[in-house]
């Protein structure tokens, strides 16, 4: 089994998630005693939320470089960002060290075409949202994706931000995401892409009526697919 490396604490919410994903997977893929080999190296989200709120990319991209540096220096065999905004930093990973690098936006993109869905809405910060690094992983799988209106977009991303971050889960808010994914639904989305690994926390499969993309859940479960050798893997019952 290869050496999962994390990048966490954006926010440690969703990061304990991943913790907890990775090793249900391994344990259903190996049975057993087994749990996933991880390391994880968590930032102070204070330090990431203030730059992002200053637009300074270049000094993210120095923390997620250096986050990653400390992860492969541990002796990780892969390192997975779990976060989907901070995939803007991605390719500074990628130049920067030498181990494979999963991105959630491929993996998210090779369950949509697994599932034969052509156009999904997409939901998130306001950066993964209005930025193209996402839509563009996406339309390499040939999938079109909706965001919501300016107006909609807020909402989402002033809930992520004040309220899932910080651990807070208001039914009001629920309600409020519901109903923009039933408005993009009904402008002819067939699937929701949950970009942002907060959200899952509030939204799940059973609260909307169109296939739910819970990129937490894809991306750890491809990161466990990617540690294990196909010959450890048995069929779960």
């Amino acid at each position: 089994m290869k050496t999962i490396g994390l990048i966490g604490g954006m926010s440690w919410e969703s990061s304990a998630l991943y913790y907890e994903l990775l090793n249900k997977r391994v344990k259903e893929l190996l049975g057993g005693f087994h749990s996933a080999k991880s390391i994880l190296a968590s930032v102070d989200f204070a330090e990431i939320e203030d730059l992002q709120r200053k637009g300074d990319w270049h000094g993210l991209n120095q923390l997620m470089v250096q986050s990653a540096k400390q992860l492969e220096n541990a002796g990780a065999d892969l390192i997975v960002l779990c976060t989907n905004t901070m995939h803007l930093c991605s390719e500074g990973i990628i130049k920067n060290t030498s181990i494979p690098f999963l991105h959630i936006a491929e993996a998210t993109g090779r369950q949509i075409k697994s599932k034969g869905l052509k156009k999904v809405a997409l939901l998130g910060t306001k950066f993964t949202m209005e930025k193209d690094f996402y839509k563009n992983t996406l339309n390499d799988y040939n999938v079109e994706v909706m965001t919501p209106n300016p107006e909609d977009r807020e909402v989402i991303h002033q809930i992520i931000y004040k309220e899932l971050v910080l651990g807070t889960l208001k039914n009001d808010s629920k309600e409020k995401i519901k109903h923009i994914i039933k408005d993009l639904e009904n402008q002819g989305a067939e699937g929701v892409v949950l970009g942002c690994t907060e959200i899952p926390l509030l939204i799940k499969s059973d609260d909307v009526d169109i296939p739910v993309l819970n990129t937490t859940k894809i991306h750890a479960e491809s990161a466990v697919e990617m540690a294990l050798k196909k010959e450890n893997i048995k069929t779960p019952n």
